[in-house]
C-alpha cells in the first residue's frame, strides 16, 4: 500500500506561562492509504498534538511531514488551508457545528471554501449517507449528540477527502451513539478512506486495525491488532498536494465568493440581533446627524443667497457720513447732503454704473377702509426695481413720468397687503398714507425677514412724491448704484468717491467722514464665509457622531471575534484561509455600516423635514450630502472593521478550537 502520511522526528514545545511543555518528542510515524489507526494515550500524552500536526492545524518546531511526496510543514497558511480543505476531513469531540445553520448548511461549509458552492447536492448526499435525510433542515439544537456528530462526519466527507481525522469522536456520546459513530467510521474505512482516531478509550481503539500508544510526547508502541481488510480500491496519487495547489492557483478560486461572504455576514448578524442593532444604531445616528446638519447648513446658505439676491447684484450703497468735531461724532449727513445733482453726475459713469437710484425713508400710517398699518415708507427712482430685484409680482412699477410729476402711486410689500387687504386684490385701490391718498399700482415680490426686520413690511413710491409730498425732505438719504460687473465694483466705487469729493468740495482726507460707500460684495463674501464656517462646524459635529458610531462597531466586532473564536477555529480547520476570515468579518462590519447608513439617510431626511415643519427653518437635502454620508458610513465600516477582522484572521486554529 502507498504511504499517504509520513512524519519524521517531530518536536513540538508549548510555552505555558513560565513553564515549557514538550508535547511531541522525536515522533516518527507512517500511515498507508486505507488504514484505520487509533492513537491512544492519557491526557497530556501528546496524542491530540500529533493529530493537529497530521491535520495541518499546527506546525512542528522541527521535523518533517510528508503528505504523499510533498513536504508540507513549510507551506504558507493559504496553501495549508487549501490542502486541509481538499485532503483532510475533521471530526471533533465537541462537534463544532454552527448553531445558526441547519445540518445541510453546516455540511456545505467545506464546499463553499473549496469554491464548489454549486455542488449543494453533494452535501445532501452525505447527510443522507449518515442517516439524517429527514433531519437535514434542522438546526443543531434540535438534534441529539449522536445526530450532531453524524452531521460533523457528513461535513468532513463533503469534499471527498482521502484522510479522516477524528479527535475523541465518541467522547460526548452515549453507548448507542458511540456504536453508530464507530460503525460509520468503519464503513468509511471499508470504502478506502484513511481513518485516524484519537481516543483514550480502549473499547474504541479495539475497533481499529492498528493501535499506537503515546506517553509523554513519544510513541511507545505501534501494533497491528487486526489485518487490513479489502478496501474500495481508492488510489491516492503521491503528488496529490502539488496537484491541489497547482489546480487552485490556476483557477484563482479556492475561497468564498462575495455572495457567500454576504450570506455568512447575514447569518452572524441574525444570530446576534441585539449586538448588530447596537452597531447599526451608532452609524444610523451618525449618518442622520450628517444629513440633518448638512441640510440645515445648506438651507441657511440658500436663505442667505436669497437675501443677498434681494439686495441686488454688484450693489454699492452710498450714505452720508458722520463727521467728527474735536473727537465728537456729529449727526449723519451733517457734512454732506446728497441732492439730485449727485445722482445726475454719477449716472454719467455709463461704462461703470448700470443702474442708479436715490432713496429716502420714513415711517407712515397706511389706511384702507377700517384697517390701518404702520410701515416703512421708501421713495426711490425707477431703476430701483432692477437694482433691488423689486420687479412687482403683481401690477407694475412707476414710470419716469410719474417720478417727474410727483404722482401719488404706491407699491405695497406683501406684509402690508396681508394686513390691509387679506385675500383681496389691492391693484387699483386707493390707500391713505399719512392722510394722503395713493393709488396702488403694484405688489412687491416677497423677500422674507432678516433677523427681526421684515423686508416685506414696506411701501415704495416715487422719490419726488416721498420727498416733497409725504415726508417733507429736501435731501436724499442714500444712493443705490449697481456696477456693470463684479470686476468693475472697485473701480466704480473709486469713481463715485471722486465725483462726490468734487461735487461737495470735500477734502480727500475727510472723505471717509463725509460719506460712506459700502460694497455689497464684501458683505456677500462675509456672509458666505460665515455660512461655510457654520456648515463645516455642523459637518464636524456630525462626523464626530459617525466616528463614535465607528468606534462602537469596532468594539462590538472585537467582542464578536472573542465570542466566535471557536467558530473561527472550525472554519480554518475545514479550509478557510486567513484572507477568508478577514474578508468575512470585514464584510460584516461594512454591512452593518451600510444598513445604518441607509436607515440614517431616512432618519436624517425625516428630521430635516420636521425641522422645516415645526421650526420653520429652511433646509436643503442634497444628493451630494446623501452620497457623502453613505460613503463615510462605508468608510467607517472598513476602517473600524479592519482591526477586528485582522485579529480574527490571525487566530491560531488550535487555540481557537480549544477556546472556552
Amino acid at each position: 500500500m502507498t504511504q499517504i502520511i509520513e512524519v519524521k522526528n517531530l518536536y513540538k514545545t508549548y510555552q505555558m506561562g513560565q513553564v515549557k511543555v514538550e508535547a511531541l518528542r522525536n515522533v516518527s510515524l507512517k500511515v498507508a492509504e486505507g488504514e484505520f489507526v487509533a492513537i491512544m494515550g492519557a491526557s497530556g500524552s501528546g496524542k491530540s498534538t500529533l493529530m493537529h500536526m497530521l491535520g495541518l492545524l499546527d506546525r512542528p518546531d522541527s521535523g518533517k511531514y510528508m503528505l504523499g511526496k510533498e513536504e508540507v510543514t513549510r507551506l504558507s497558511d493559504r496553501d495549508l488551508a487549501l490542502v486541509r480543505n481538499q485532503l483532510v476531513g475533521f471530526v471533533f469531540q465537541q462537534f463544532h457545528l454552527l448553531p445558526r445553520m441547519t445540518a445541510l448548511e453546516n455540511a456545505e461549509l467545506p464546499l463553499i471554501y473549496a469554491g464548489k458552492r454549486h455542488l449543494k447536492e453533494k452535501a445532501e448526499k452525505e447527510i443522507s449517507e449518515v442517516g439524517l435525510k429527514d433531519r437535514m433542515l434542522h438546526r443543531p439544537s434540535e438534534m441529539s449528540g449522536g445526530q450532531q456528530q453524524r452531521v460533523a462526519i457528513a461535513r468532513a466527507l463533503v469534499n471527498d477527502p482521502p484522510i479522516i481525522l477524528a479527535d475523541e469522536p465518541t467522547g460526548n456520546l452515549d453507548s448507542k451513539s458511540k456504536e453508530e459513530i464507530m460503525s460509520v467510521l468503519k464503513r468509511l474505512n471499508d470504502k478506502g478512506k484513511t481513518v485516524v482516531v484519537v481516543t483514550h478509550e480502549a473499547e474504541i481503539a479495539s475497533q481499529a486495525r492498528r493501535v499506537i500508544q503515546m506517553r509523554d510526547g513519544q510513541i511507545i508502541s505501534d501494533e497491528i491488532v487486526s489485518p487490513q481488510g479489502k478496501t474500495g480500491g481508492i488510489s491516492v496519487p503521491e503528488d496529490m498536494v502539488k496537484n491541489i495547489l497547482l489546480k487552485s492557483r490556476a483557477a484563482v478560486k479556492g475561497g468564498l465568493e462575495f455572495l457567500d461572504y454576504l450570506k455568512q455576514a447575514v447569518f452572524a448578524m441574525l444570530a446576534h440581533k441585539m449586538r448588530a442593532f447596537l452597531s447599526i444604531l451608532g452609524i444610523l445616528i451618525g449618518v442622520a446627524a450628517v444629513i440633518a446638519m448638512i441640510a440645515i447648513g445648506s438651507g441657511a446658505q440658500e436663505s442667505i443667497q436669497k437675501q443677498l439676491s434681494s439686495l441686488g447684484s454688484n450693489l454699492l450703497l452710498v450714505r452720508p457720513g458722520s463727521p467728527k468735531v474735536q473727537g465728537i461724532a456729529m449727526q449723519t449727513g451733517a457734512a454732506t447732503r446728497f441732492v439730485f445733482e449727485d445722482i445726475a453726475a454719477i449716472s454719467k459713469l455709463t461704462d461703470l454704473i448700470k443702474y442708479i437710484s436715490p432713496s429716502v425713508t420714513g415711517r407712515g400710517q397706511v389706511v384702507y377702509g377700517n384697517k390701518n398699518w404702520n410701515t416703512q415708507v421708501e421713495g426711490v427712482g425707477v431703476d430701483y426695481a432692477q437694482l433691488r430685484s423689486a420687479e412687482p409680482s403683481v401690477g407694475r412699477f412707476f414710470t419716469p413720468e410719474e417720478v417727474k410729476m410727483r404722482s401719488k402711486v404706491v407699491l405695497l410689500g406683501t406684509t402690508v397687503v396681508r394686513e390691509l387687504f387679506g385675500d383681496e386684490n389691492p391693484i387699483g385701490e386707493t390707500v391713505k398714507i399719512n392722510l394722503i391718498n395713493f393709488k396702488v399700482i403694484g405688489i412687491l415680490p416677497p423677500k422674507g425677514a432678516t433677523g427681526f426686520h421684515d423686508q416685506d413690511d414696506t411701501v415704495v413710491l416715487p422719490i419726488t412724491t416721498a420727498m416733497y409730498r409725504l415726508l417733507g425732505k429736501q435731501y436724499i438719504d442714500q444712493i443705490y448704484a449697481e456696477a456693470v460687473s463684479p470686476e468693475a465694483i472697485e473701480e466704480a466705487q473709486t469713481a463715485i468717491q471722486k465725483i462726490l469729493i468734487k461735487q461737495h468740495r470735500v477734502n480727500p482726507k475727510d472723505a471717509e467722514d463725509s460719506f460712506q460707500i459700502r460694497n455689497m460684495a464684501d458683505l456677500k463674501a462675509a456672509l458666505e464665509s460665515s455660512t461655510k464656517t457654520m456648515g463645516m462646524l455642523l459637518g464636524c459635529v456630525a462626523a464626530i457622531s459617525l466616528l463614535v458610531g465607528g468606534i462602537g462597531i469596532m468594539n462590538i466586532m472585537l467582542v464578536s471575534v472573542t465570542e466566535r473564536t471557536r467558530e473561527i477555529g472550525l472554519r480554518k480547520a475545514i479550509g478557510a484561509s486567513n484572507k477568508d476570515i478577514m474578508i468575512q468579518f470585514l464584510i460584516e462590519a461594512i454591512l452593518m455600516s451600510f444598513i445604518g447608513g441607509l436607515l440614517g439617510i431616512l432618519l436624517g431626511s425625516g428630521i430635516s423635514l420636521l425641522i422645516t415643519l415645526f421650526a420653520g427653518w429652511s433646509v436643503v437635502i442634497s444628493l451630494p450630502s446623501i452620497i457623502l454620508a453613505t460613503t463615510f458610513s462605508l468608510a467607517v465600516g472598513i476602517v473600524f472593521g479592519l482591526w477586528p477582522a485582522q485579529k480574527a484572521s490571525q487566530l491560531d486554529p488550535i487555540e481557537a478550537l480549544r477556546y472556552e
